[in-house]
């Protein structure tokens, strides 16, 4: 874990450099950079007086003298500095008492230490302004004195159910084009308000349970409120927009993996004792506890699920994300993702994969084919005692539908012939639409397989949808497999600009439209037409693409079938949320869905999705 890509990341990102820290301050709203001003301040300030009652400094620009305080956190790799605060607080609950000091190179204070800083006030942005992050006021260019060590640092502020407020932010300034920056901070009001006021200050928490398990960066989340939107299996649900999670907080360390390595812990389990230290703000998640003192984790021991198989006359269907499958990956994983089709999923009939990598994997030199990939995957399936699957899909154009460079990934249809048989209508390629036409009194693909509208718009650079049809005891079924267009260069939700823009919708939206049209064709051929919708939604069962996926009433998310407890199939920033889904026509009737969780919730992961399965009787 000390070699961690994303730590060596945060070392060589121009993170709080010298020269961002005395070239930039955010402006008031804008989320402009300014130049900071050479001006000092007149009078002796504190670290209140720095901080203020808002997200920017009233003091940004300014040199500051000898500003007083002791040192209670200390970070020598990353983004090097420490946080001191002052001891003589203020009666204002808005002004943190607290602050950090870029140092650039391996700060030589130490816990305890009194000390007297001088420095420029800057605020940083943790991810650039264009990242929607709030910035993070800051002490750069210090010149640093030590008065004395050994001294006790300043009582703790207990963050706990009772001291975060319910709701999560205000609404963001109009007249700042939605941030919150200008806007006086309301501590007992807001919990983003809340945490702000406690930047840089010590803080500790209690026994907490964890809701984000670790990840390979050396984090965890937990809950200070174990009663909000509890998950069915120790986790946080994400509910809604307007109903956001107050209680999740990201935990770090501060001593250096190589010294002291970071917990593994999943989702239920409880991070025991005292977690203490200064409050942060990064880029990977908000407002973060870097502990200087970490409590000791207890595992709850939570067991991965198992779906029930499927009767004779059910015909099963899944959809699984197996993040980035090729032949470049270790056979420990093909394995392990076998044994979760054949022992976790009940070896459902017809398995639509998302992520299935061409086969040279992130190899950029003009392959497409997939054929090794799945080879090899349906092999493991078989020697994990499953069946022999066999498999369909289309190979993408070169470079055209996103994801890692070079990998060409693409949606793949797995089904056990031994129960259900492929259509097999020729004729389907990468740049080729498939239609709808009658045969027999009923739907029929032209393709199959086939893509949805490769064409249009809505899937530039992005995967597109794979149409298949399919046989069971007699009865045609339809599944389009999906993998919509990522989340990537949304505003976080504890960003500055409340609520956050989620710029990622508009071609989810397009997406959702132009897969909903195809529904509806069917539909049009044949009413009764049973049609399975399925994959990566990369949104929310609440969500406007769900609702545009499921416009006239032509589908229906499954998940919904689910208690709100259950509905989850990811894990993001301590939220349990869905983003893979099964939406069915109406003419599929008495099915059983299962979101069956076996990665999500744990540190040690095959994949970062849960597969979904659904079973119903055609």
């Amino acid at each position: 874990m000390a070699g961690s890509p994303r730590l060596a990341a945060r070392a060589t990102l121009p993170h709080r450099s010298p020269a961002v820290a005395a070239l930039c301050a955010v402006a008031l709203g804008a989320g402009l950079l300014v130049a900071a001003s050479p001006q000092a301040a007149a009078d002796t300030v504190r670290i209140h007086d720095i901080q203020g009652t808002t997200r920017i400094s009233p003091l940004v620009g300014q040199r500051v003298e000898a500003v007083p305080g002791i040192v209670t956190g200390v970070r020598t790799y990353g983004s090097r500095g420490f946080w001191f605060q002052d001891t003589r607080p203020d009666a204002d609950p808005a002004t943190s008492e607290g602050i950090f000091v870029f140092t650039s190179s391996a700060p030589t204070v130490k816990a305890g230490d009194a000390v007297e800083v001088t420095g420029t006030v800057t605020e940083y942005v943790p991810g650039g302004t264009s990242s929607g992050n709030q910035s993070l006021t800051q002490l750069t260019q210090p010149s640093v004195t030590v008065v004395s060590s050994g001294n006790p640092l300043p009582p703790a502020q207990v963050i706990d159910a009772r001291a975060v407020p319910s709701r999560y932010t205000p609404a963001g300034d109009p007249a700042a084009q939605g941030s919150v920056n200008s806007l006086p901070l309301k501590p007992r009001s807001y919990a983003l308000d809340f945490y702000e006021s406690l930047e840089g200050m010590n803080v500790r928490i209690g026994t907490s349970r964890v809701v984000g398990a670790t990840d390979p960066y050396a984090e965890l989340w937990v809950t200070v409120k174990p009663g909000e939107r509890p998950s069915a299996r120790g986790g946080t649900v994400y509910g809604s927009y307007t109903a956001q999670n107050t209680g999740r907080l990201q935990i770090q360390q501060l001593a250096p993996l190589a010294e002291s390595p970071f917990p593994q812990a999943d989702v239920g389990d409880r991070l025991t004792g005292r977690t203490e230290g200064p409050l942060d703000y990064n880029q990977y998640g908000g407002y973060t506890l870097a502990a200087r003192e970490l409590g000791e984790v207890r595992s709850r021991g939570l067991k991965r699920e198992k779906t029930k198989a499927q009767a004779k006359n059910e015909l099963a269907v899944a959809t699984y994300n197996v993040e980035n499958l090729d032949p470049g990956d270790p056979q420990e994983k093909f394995d392990a993702l076998a044994r979760a089709v054949v022992t976790n999923l009940a070896s459902p009939d017809v398995l639509a994969l998302e992520e299935i990598q061409d086969d040279n994997g992130p190899t950029d030199d003009g392959t497409v084919s997939a054929d090794e990939t799945l080879r090899r995957f349906t092999e493991a399936i078989t020697a994990a005692g499953g069946p022999r699957y066999d498999w369909r899909g289309i190979d993408p154009v070169d470079k055209a539908d996103g994801g890692e460079p070079g990998g060409n990934i693409r949606q793949a249809f797995l089904f056990n012939p031994a129960r259900v048989s492929f259509t097999d209508r020729p004729g389907g390629d990468a740049t080729t639409a498939t239609g709808v036409v009658r045969e027999r009194g009923g739907a029929a693909l032209t393709h199959s397989p086939g893509r949805v509208d490769p064409a249009d718009p809505a899937w530039q650079n992005s995967r597109k949808p794979l149409a298949g049809e399919f046989t069971f005891r007699g009865e045609r079924v339809f599944l389009i497999a999906n993998h919509f267009a990522s989340k990537g260069g949304d505003e976080p939700l504890a960003g500055h600009r409340q609520p956050p823009t989620r710029s990622s919708e508009t071609q989810r939206h397009a997406q959702a439209a132009s897969v909903n049209t195809f529904v509806k064709k069917l539909l049009s051929a044949d009413r009764k037409a049973k049609v399975l919708v399925l994959g990566d939604i990369n949104d929310f069962e609440f969500s406007a693409t769900t609702q545009t996926l499921t416009a006239g009433k032509a589908l229906k998310p499954a998940a919904l079938s689910l208690p709100p407890a259950e509905r989850y199939s990811y894990v993001f920033q301590g939220n349990s949320q869905i983003l893979d889904q099964i939406l069915v026509t109406p003419a599929v009737k008495h099915f059983h869905y299962d979101s069956v969780h076996i990665n999500a919730e744990f540190a040690d992961q095959n994949s970062d999705h849960d597969p979904q399965v659904l079973r119903f009787r055609p």
